[in-house]
């Protein structure tokens, strides 16, 4: 069976589900998880390899300023991979000299901050973030995109387009959920200026007569400031805090609706398409939200979902209204949202596709190697390699 090194360099944060998702769902491929250091949260497993121990922190700045670590070469070569798949633009760089020095095939997913907010930050650090895609998207064989718009930005950004394509990751199709609707709107996402929280409360402090029960599912650096701002409009919002996986879909199948109001933030943030918009779906809740972005191919206005334009409160006002009075319009929007869901967006169905990627990819590295008369393309390491521990899943 062939073997997938999934690299993320901090493995892995709490809101990275789709990372994990994609991963468990290959069934012809064998996947191992490698990252640079091990971040805290409930989705870390005992059999993640991590390069970087704690207190090795000068070794992981050094690969972040370099690009290069002679210890990330030995483990991935430990590892033995046909394919290594890094997440986010920036991480790919980060084991795209590994990966090229051990003749082993790179596949990069871009995902939205990595084409649309780094590089153009101002000032060196922007230079490295462009310089660094560039490196990357010339090191990889194969660019993903999360959607049309991220694929444009990282063409944008230099990436040859006969590389770029768009693969949807995808969501697992549960059961049709039979739960209560105890809440009118549930959002679920980190405190951040692109996911246009502002917006919400502003459209819900309209909402008033209605006393819609309000659910915010997350955490994030702007978690205070919408606690203050809501207490300000007099919107009854429940803040349930940062929850894990299975709590948080609970929480989305007891809406009536789930609400996304998306926009790009002012230091030009945007989301790639939101794993939340397809999770409230597959659930069968309908979703307003904004065309921004890739939420425009997996909500279908008036279809499964209702969109407006960014920063349009009254729109967003409008769409929950409609949606919160009318019984009928909600429960249609809702089916048809699960529907088209299961047919576009079935996890199960993304990552079959994905692994025909894979063998494309890694049947060309190995059809070019021979032709080449090339050797081994992971090759044995000089020193003993640290220890890999547990089995490819």
């Amino acid at each position: 069976m062939s073997r997938v090194v999934v690299w993320r360099s901090g493995l892995l944060a709490p809101s990275e589900t789709f990372v994990r998702s994609q991963g468990d769902a290959l069934t012809r491929w064998q996947v191992r998880y490698l990252g640079a250091v091990k971040v805290p949260s409930a989705l870390a497993r005992d059999d993640d390899v991590i390069v970087f121990p704690p207190g090795a922190d000068e070794r992981f700045l050094r690969l972040r300023v370099t690009g290069r670590s002679p210890r990330l070469r030995r483990m991935l070569a430990a590892l033995g991979p046909d394919l290594v798949h890094a997440h986010f633009g920036g991480d790919g760089w980060l084991v795209s000299a590994a990966a090229e020095e051990l003749g082993v095939p790179l596949i990069v997913t871009v995902h939205g901050h990595d084409v649309t907010r780094q590089p153009y930050a101002k000032g060196p650090k922007g230079v490295r973030h462009r310089r660094n895609l560039r490196t990357v998207f010339r090191r990889a064989a194969v660019i993903l995109a999360v959607s049309e718009h991220i694929r444009r930005r990282a063409i944008e950004q230099g990436a040859d387009p006969a590389k770029v394509r768009v693969h949807h990751t995808g969501v697992p199709i549960p059961p049709p959920p039979r739960a209560e609707k105890e809440w009118d709107v549930v959002f679920a996402g980190r405190f951040v200026p692109k996911k246009g929280l502002d917006d919400l409360l502003a459209a819900l402090a309209t909402l008033r007569d209605l006393e819609p029960r309000v659910l915010f599912v997350g955490d994030g650096p702007l978690a205070a400031a919408i606690r203050t701002r809501a207490a300000g409009l007099g919107v009854p919002v429940t803040f349930a805090g940062a929850l894990d996986h299975a709590s948080a879909s609970a929480a989305m199948a007891a809406a009536k609706v789930f609400a996304s109001p998306s926009r790009t933030a002012p230091d030009g943030d945007a989301e790639g398409l939101p794993t939340t918009v397809l999770e409230a779906a597959a659930l069968g809740v309908p979703v307003v939200s904004t065309r921004h972005s890739g939420i425009p191919e997996a909500v279908v206005h008036g279809t499964t979902g209702l969109l407006g334009a960014e920063g349009d409160r009254e729109a967003l006002a409008a769409h929950l209204r409609v949606l919160l009075t009318g019984d009928e319009l909600r429960e249609r929007l809702g089916r048809q949202a699960r529907e088209h869901t299961a047919g576009h967006f079935d996890l199960r169905r993304r990552t079959a596709a994905l692994e025909r990627l894979y063998d494309d990819v890694a049947g060309a590295a190995v059809t070019g190697g021979a032709a080449a008369g090339a050797g081994p393309r992971v090759p044995r390491p000089r020193t003993p390699a640290p220890p890999a521990p547990g089995p490819y899943r």
